[in-house]
């Protein structure tokens, strides 16, 4: 296998290794390459070029720099190949991200609280929903990471349960569930019935039109279109909240923790960042309204 192939092959995440295959494809086009083999001839003032490309046809800062970050990555893995002899990326400048607040958008106390009590309590889909709205707010972890929760996950540690979470590149880590998730998933058990299923996903469909199979993870995508997205427009937070995704409930609970005085690297751990910096994207404390010079302005 070719080291081109490796790389992306090494690459843990499925949506990583299909954004980082199509930026990769992308170069290549732009460059004029034929295949990955001539990948080896790249100098530096290639990778200049299609930066400048980029930010002629109006790219976003964001997105050059993740495509920059996979050119990058699938040099070093060819570096540490000997397929090449150094990384043409290393020295070219990327745009500066914005190193205040991520572009994430979160909701506030009122809103969250609506979403939590949007899903209904006299059905199974609903009991369902309303257990991964409190695990995703209260627990803040990613939606791959919820997906792939098996039911022997919630572990007893000290007389207190716990997720056993794998996160990114394999890392695991366990996340302390909070007594409203706990109630919300043991109401959602005991109506699935799947308790005893130890080895079996936690959160499972409630139905399946292609093959019937309900004893299986759920899709990333059904939780956004089916969950989110559906109790969003119910609620018109979808309105209110611009970008309301999945990724909005972890910034919430990310945001919600440091404004209540919780220790950043306490709240890095619990996210399962590998960067204090990237944890510092969710801390809005400088830019609460409460605190704003707008009002303490008097006429």
């Amino acid at each position: 296998m070719p080291p081109e192939e490796e790389w992306l092959a090494n690459l843990t995440s499925p949506k990583t290794r299909r954004a980082y295959k199509i930026d990769v494809r992308e170069f290549i086009a732009h460059a004029g390459l034929s295949n990955y083999t001539e990948l080896r001839a790249v100098k530096r003032a290639h990778v200049i070029d299609w930066r400048k490309d980029m930010e002629k046809r109006g790219i976003e800062p964001s997105s050059i720099r993740r495509k920059l970050s996979a050119l990058a990555s699938l040099f070093d893995y060819l570096c540490e190949s000997n397929a090449v002899a150094s990384n043409p990326v290393e020295g070219v400048k990327r745009p500066t991200a914005n190193g205040n607040e991520g572009s994430t958008p979160s909701v506030g106390d009122a809103q969250a609280r609506r979403l939590l009590d949007a899903p209904p309590l006299d059905t199974l889909k609903g009991l369902r929903d309303r257990a991964i709205l409190a695990t995703l707010l209260y627990q803040a972890i990613r939606c791959e990471e919820l997906c792939l929760l098996r039911v022997k996950d919630r572990q007893s540690r000290q007389g207190n349960l716990y997720f056993r979470i794998r996160g990114k590149r394999g890392k695991v880590r366990y996340v302390l569930v909070h007594p409203a998730a706990q109630s919300a998933i043991e109401d959602y058990l005991q109506k699935a019935g799947h308790t005893g299923d130890l080895e079996g996903a936690l959160f499972r469909p409630v139905k399946n039109n292609t093959t019937g199979d309900l004893k299986k993870h759920l899709n990333p995508n059904s939780v956004y279109r089916c969950i989110v997205r559906k109790y969003g427009l119910e609620t018109g937070l979808s309105a209110q909240v611009k970008g309301l995704c999945v990724h909005s409930l972890r910034a919430t609970a990310a945001t919600n923790a440091l404004s209540h005085e919780s220790d950043i690297a306490k709240v890095q751990e619990w996210l399962g960042h590998a960067n204090i910096s990237t944890t510092r994207l969710y801390d809005r404390r400088k830019s609460r309204p409460e605190d704003s010079p707008t009002f303490r302005v008097k006429y």
